[in-house]
C-alpha cells in the first residue's frame, strides 16, 4: 500500500518506519495505525530485514499519542482505530524481529505505549517520557496500564499513570523505560551501532528469544481486549474526556469539580 502518514525505508538488513506527521508532533490517527500495522507486517514478511527501527519525523517528538484534534473521530472510527491498534500490537510483538525505538523529543501517551511495545529503546537527551491519560479524562489501555507494571514495577507504574508527570531521558533510563541515552547528535550513530550488532546475530536465535521473552506478557492480551471498546465509548460519549480534550484545545486546565460532586477549586494537572 502507499503511505500518507508514515515513511518506509529498507536497506542493508534494516527497515526504518517513521511516523511522518511532524506538524502534529507525530500524533497518530486511525490512518496512521493502519499504515504502521501494514509496515510492521511488511517488515516481518521481508526476509532481507533483520532489525526494525521505529522513529518520528523531525526533532520535536517521537510520538505524542492519539491526535485529539482529529476532526474525523466518530464512534465507528474510534472503534476501528482501537481494533487496528490490536493488529498493530500483534504485528510488532509477533514478527520475530527486534524492534528499536529511536526517540527524540516527546514520547508521551500512546507514543510511550508504542515505545514500550518496541523491544529496545535508544533515546537522545531531548527525550521526554510519560503518560497523559487521566490528565484528559481517559487511561492508556493499549498496553499502557497492563504492561507498565512489568517494565517499571507496581509502585513506579502507579506514579507514572496517576500523576501523569513527564520524565527526562535519564530518568527514563534509571526507571528501565529506555536502554540507552546519548546526545541527540549521536543518536543515529548509536542506533546504527545497535542495528549492526543485531544483524551479526542468528535470525532464528533472535526470533526464538523474542517469542519466548513475550510469553509472559502475551497473557495480557485478554486484559487489553475490553479496553479498546471502553476507550471508544469514552472518547465519544464520556463527559470527562470531552472536558479534558476541550481544555487541551483551549490551553487551560480541565475543571474536574462537577465530576467529583464538589464545588471546590479546580485541580491543576
Amino acid at each position: 500500500m502507499s503511505y500518507e502518514d508514515i515513511r518506509w525505508h529498507a536497506a542493508d538488513g534494516r527497515a526504518t518506519i517513521t511516523i511522518n506527521r511532524p506538524e502534529r508532533l507525530n500524533a497518530f490517527r486511525t490512518q496512521t495505525l493502519v499504515e504502521l500495522a501494514d509496515a510492521f507486517e511488511r517488515a516481518a514478511d521481508d526476509e532481507t530485514v533483520g532489525v526494525i527501527v521505529l522513529t518520528g519525523a523531525g526533532e520535536r517528538a517521537f510520538c505524542v499519542g492519539g491526535d485529539v484534534q482529529d476532526p474525523t473521530n466518530t464512534m465507528a472510527t474510534k472503534r476501528r482505530g482501537h481494533h487496528v491498534a490490536d493488529r498493530l500490537g500483534a504485528a510488532m510483538r509477533n514478527n520475530g524481529k527486534p524492534i528499536i525505538a529511536r526517540v527524540q523529543g516527546f514520547c508521551i501517551g500512546g507514543g510511550n505505549e508504542l515505545n514500550m511495545v518496541c523491544d529496545l529503546t535508544i533515546s537522545g537527551e531531548s527525550g521526554r517520557f510519560g503518560q497523559a491519560g487521566p490528565k484528559i479524562g481517559t487511561a492508556p489501555l493499549w498496553w499502557g496500564c497492563e504492561y507498565i507494571p512489568l517494565v517499571l514495577g507496581e509502585k513506579k507504574a502507579r506514579e507514572v499513570l496517576f500523576l501523569t508527570n513527564q520524565y527526562t531521558a535519564y530518568e527514563a533510563l534509571r526507571m528501565g523505560l529506555v536502554n540507552a541515552v546519548v546526545p541527540d547528535d549521536q543518536l543515529d550513530a548509536e542506533v546504527d551501532s545497535w542495528c549492526e550488532q543485531i544483524l551479526q546475530r542468528s535470525p532464528v536465535g533472535l526470533r526464538m528469544a523474542k517469542l519466548a521473552l513475550n510469553s509472559a506478557s502475551d497473557l495480557l492480551y485478554g486484559a487489553i481486549q475490553p479496553g479498546y471498546e471502553l476507550m471508544a465509548i469514552n472518547h465519544i460519549h464520556g463527559d470527562e474526556v470531552q472536558e479534558g480534550i476541550t481544555a487541551f484545545r483551549e490551553r487551560r486546565s480541565p475543571d474536574w469539580r462537577t465530576f467529583r460532586g464538589g464545588a471546590g477549586p479546580a485541580v491543576s494537572p
